[in-house]
């Protein structure tokens, strides 16, 4: 009785430290090149079979570490959104929270803007088409609505706005800028900004 018990309460730790493992992996090797025995490994697990207790295969693994990234940013973006009330303010916000998880959290990051989640997960929606993006376009489409972005397809906003940013922070990400992603914040908000705010 008290094993069975012992086996519940850390169902989710071990399932917590198998996603960890993996995201770990994939941002360092890519995708194609971690083996389920790698992630086994790295999670600290005795056995394959204590992994596969958990999740099928690895695009099974990969697919709820997309799910609970996008999930994540999602809430964050809805905090920002409450506590922040014009749209300029809200996309600073955001900039703020993927420039420090650019630098806390490289890993997520990296699964996010490096990897090609098409290439192992089809099935998935493109980022862009993600709840989390579209509340970024619905900032976009209200600041449009309020004079503060200057008139202009929201999508397009979208891609001339976080072009900016998401080019910035894949640069850090590669090492192409030497420096971390605080350093290149402030320039890349104000050219990012640029390119939508009403003059």
């Amino acid at each position: 009785m008290d094993q069975e018990i012992e086996d519940i309460q850390t169902q989710p730790e071990v399932q917590d430290e198998i996603l960890l493992a993996a995201l770990k992996l994939f941002s360092e090797k890519g995708y194609f090149n971690a083996s389920l025995i790698d992630i086994k490994e790295t999670a600290g697990l005795n056995t394959i079979g204590m992994l596969y207790q958990h999740f099928a295969n690895k695009q099974m693994i990969a697919a709820q570490l997309y799910a609970n990234i996008l999930d994540n940013l999602s809430v964050s973006i809805d905090d920002i959104r409450r506590t922040n009330e014009k749209s300029s303010e809200q996309l600073r916000g955001i900039v703020d929270l993927l420039f420090r998880l650019t630098d806390d959290a490289p890993d997520v990051m990296r699964f996010l803007l490096i990897l090609n989640v098409n290439e192992f997960l089809p099935e998935a929606k493109p980022l862009h088409e993600s709840a989390a993006f579209k509340k970024i376009i619905n900032i976009i489409e209200v600041g449009i609505k309020e004079g503060e972005i200057r008139s202009i397809n929201p999508q397009l906003g979208y891609a001339e706005f976080f072009g900016i940013i998401d080019n910035t922070l894949r640069l850090v990400l590669t090492g192409f800028l030497e420096r971390k992603a605080d350093f290149y914040q402030s320039q890349a908000w104000l050219a990012a900004w640029n390119t939508i705010a009403k003059k």
